[in-house]
């Protein structure tokens, strides 16, 4: 536990990305957001978040009455972030941080002292890729946070206020592979085999707006049990069968033919890869499992992401 009143540290974390096995959407609810079904895979690549506690100045919070987004911004300095948002309220990471100190108001357990802090942002993911990274970024600030602020705020708790903060923000807080039902933030533990993917990032995004009015979208879905999710994930691991898909994919790739291409390039090696290529989240990454025989050869894997018409990784299961 570190204790930000009595020394100056600083605490590295990696903001996973995430990529999603297949994605459903099993209806629209009444406050207007979607239903779906998913399989949310960790990958052990992303972006990099630099805590620095400072040992001065430290913000006494009983002296005042004050809100939350006044004390955010007396206690945080966002560095590393200036091209994603140019006001830093606009910014996942402040609003995480603004989300927690609202809740510890709310519920009259703020800590009569906090020290400020600094968060570097090391950003390696792209932006609008469907790898989660703002979300990723979010949820590594909130853990982060409640351990050097010392909130003592539990996973449980942590994932209610995330969820406030974007629909993606629970499955990295939770921090393991799960099924994700709601708009994502309820959460089922699944234990998945380790796997390695090549991963492309094309240059394209298609704004969510778009994509959710699109009339070729489909929306409704028949719900799988959970029980049946668990049960069949040979089903979409590796391969995938009729049961498991995408269901942005056909809508991006009619709207971002760099998608479009990144996704055929990919499918052109599933034979050898022995697996189903498939987008993530709604675009724009796409990704193709590899078998493990595959998965050593790193000549081969060089020449695929060489020959790719886009940006392209090896990365693998968290």
């Amino acid at each position: 536990m570190i204790n930000p009143l009595t020394s100056a540290s600083t605490i590295s974390r990696l903001s996973h990305a995430k990529i999603n096995l297949f994605l459903h959407i099993t209806g629209r609810r009444a406050d207007g957001y979607h239903n779906l079904q998913t399989v949310f895979r960790l990958l052990n690549w992303g972006d990099y978040l630099h805590f620095s506690v400072a040992e001065a100045p430290v913000i006494q919070t009983a002296k005042t009455e004050i809100d939350a987004n006044t004390l955010c911004h007396q206690l945080l300095v966002l560095a590393g972030a200036e091209s994603i948002t140019a006001e830093i309220e606009d910014n996942l990471i402040f609003k995480a941080a603004c989300a927690l100190l609202a809740f510890a108001i709310q519920s009259d357990t703020l800590p009569k002292q906090l020290a400020q802090v600094v968060i570097t942002l090391d950003k390696h993911l792209p932006m609008g890729a469907g790898l989660g990274g703002g979300s990723s970024n979010a949820a590594t600030t909130m853990l982060a946070l409640n351990e050097i602020w010392q909130l003592n705020l539990t996973c449980d708790e942590l994932i209610k206020i995330g969820a406030k903060v974007g629909a993606d923000v629970p499955i990295f807080i939770f921090g393991r592979d799960a099924i994700a039902t709601g708009i994502g933030e309820k959460l089922t533990a699944i234990d998945l085999p380790d796997q390695q993917y090549l991963l492309l990032t094309p240059n394209a995004h298609v704004n969510t707006a778009t994509l959710f009015a699109h009339t070729k979208l489909k929306r409704d879905i028949v719900p799988i049990s959970i029980d049946t999710i668990q049960s069949q994930y040979t089903d979409y691991v590796q391969t995938l069968t009729a049961s498991y898909h995408n269901v942005f994919t056909p809508v991006v790739t009619s709207l971002a033919p760099a998608v479009a291409e990144a996704l055929h390039y990919l499918q052109g090696l599933e034979a050898q890869a022995m697996s189903i290529a498939r987008m993530t989240g709604s675009g724009s990454s796409v990704f193709l499992p590899l078998d493990a025989s595959i998965a050593s050869d790193k000549k081969l894997l060089a020449k695929w992401i060489k020959e790719a018409p886009c940006a392209g990784y090896v990365v693998g299961s968290l």
